[in-house]
């Protein structure tokens, strides 16, 4: 067991990246005598797992946005830089950004993922993402432009604007579909009561053979089964080829005109230039069980960048939260451990099992013992991810969201706000 790091008082810790794992280290890091600068290009914490719910008009932006200055607010020892990172001089200990050079001790990366397209240049031009605020608020202001659009469309031109894509049935395509579908079927009838929404197409395409093809058989096939009873066209064992923003190819050779699809088919780490390329493998970094960089004794890599082998996970943990926030607080650990020169620990993966929310009183639930779907699923998913949320304002805030929408089956938050050009609004 290894029984030292190279940690001193007072050394200034530099995290790259506000996402589930740079925040946990920077709470975990509080009041401690560390200097620690986290560094993010946005100026808020994005909690991801409810986007869809902003890109579907259940939730506003602020419900699940953070700002980091907020977070630390009374927290001397922490501060916080609103850059983007270009890239790293691991020689003189330095972060190259956007607005300044950063001296450091120690560097924690922690730079999450991006949406993979796998090389495809013309799905990176024309599909749309959701990683971030932003793509979902474009998401949402996409979709309510078309249906504006639709009502003045003549009916050769309605095709189009009729058919909506989610590229991927992991649980963000899952849950996106799920939720476009209850807004077809309970919501925008009363929005634009001139429109045929038996003709709107909310069409799902996953490469494996099952929905939430990570999951168990019985939360595979249950899924499914909730999104064909709402409506949602699955179309399983079947790929994406190409997308040129007017109609998507698939690899059966069926041709679908469509104004809109989403990519959710895939992730690839953030990787920072400046480091070396045989420190990296699939595009995550090369650490050992404490996260350390193999060749740099002050440098740190966490969660989705983070390829960690060991014996459980010889090809690495999966890219989810629940691996970024673990091991964000090992490190914390870890790094407190040394300045009392104590014995440090290894991290491993604990499974705590995984879940996905199709609609109302539909969700499955995959926990290490126990599986069950349904009602129960759907109040367990609710309450779990109420819990995660930072505050106890916006625990109020989504809840009273939640709540409205389940008896009146409806929302208030169908806003178009789009900073495009008004000819690009309108076409």
């Amino acid at each position: 067991m290894k029984t030292e790091f190279e940690f001193k008082k007072g050394d200034k810790i530099v995290i790259i990246g506000g996402g589930f794992a740079g925040l946990q280290l920077a709470r975990a890091l509080k009041n401690t005598e560390f200097q620690v600068i986290i560094i993010d290009k946005q100026n808020h914490h994005q909690f991801q797992p409810l986007f869809y719910q902003i890109a579907s008009s259940r939730l506003e932006p602020a419900s699940i946005s953070f700002p980091y200055r907020k977070i630390f607010h009374g927290i001397k020892n922490v501060e916080f830089r609103m850059a983007e990172v270009l890239s790293i001089n691991p020689e003189i200990n330095t972060i190259i950004t956007t607005t300044a050079n950063i001296i450091y001790d120690h560097l924690v990366i922690a730079s999450g993922c991006k949406t993979n397209f796998f090389g495809n240049e013309q799905l990176s031009k024309h599909a749309m993402s959701m990683k971030t605020t932003q793509d979902a608020i474009k998401i949402r202001n996409k979709i309510l432009l078309n249906f504006e659009e639709e009502v003045f469309a003549k009916e050769k031109d309605r095709l189009a604007l009729s058919n909506i894509i989610i590229a991927g049935a992991g649980p963000t395509g899952v849950e996106l579909s799920g939720a476009f579908a209850e807004l077809k079927n309970t919501v925008l009838p009363k929005d634009y009561p001139t429109l045929d929404f038996n003709h709107l197409n909310i069409i799902l395409v996953e490469g494996s053979k099952h929905t939430l093809n990570n999951m168990s058989e019985e939360s595979k096939l249950t899924s499914q089964k909730y999104l064909e009873k709402m409506g949602v066209q699955v179309k399983a064992g079947v790929l994406i080829n190409s997308y040129d923003g007017e109609n998507a190819i698939l690899s059966t050779g069926e041709i679908i005109p469509t104004r809109i699809l989403i990519w959710a088919a895939g992730v690839t780490g953030n990787i920072i230039s400046g480091l070396k390329t045989k420190e990296i493998i699939k595009n995550r970094y090369i650490v050992d069980r404490y996260n350390k960089l193999i060749q740099h004794n002050n440098i740190y890599a966490l969660g989705d960048v983070a390829y960690m082998a060991t014996p459980l996970y010889p090809n690495a943990h999966p890219q989810v939260a629940n691996v970024a926030i673990n091991q964000a607080k090992m490190l914390a650990r870890n790094m407190k451990r040394s300045l009392k020169e104590q014995p440090l620990t290894e991290y491993e993966y604990k499974d705590l099992g995984m879940m996905a929310t199709i609609g109302k009183n539909k969700a499955v639930v995959d926990l290490p013992y126990l599986k069950f779907h349904g009602a129960l699923a759907w109040y367990f998913w609710i309450f779990l991810h109420l819990m995660l949320i930072l505050s106890v304002r916006n625990k109020l805030i989504i809840f009273i969201n939640w709540a409205w929408s389940y008896f009146t089956k409806d929302t208030s938050l169908r806003l178009i706000l789009n900073t495009e050009p008004d000819k690009e609004i309108i076409r």
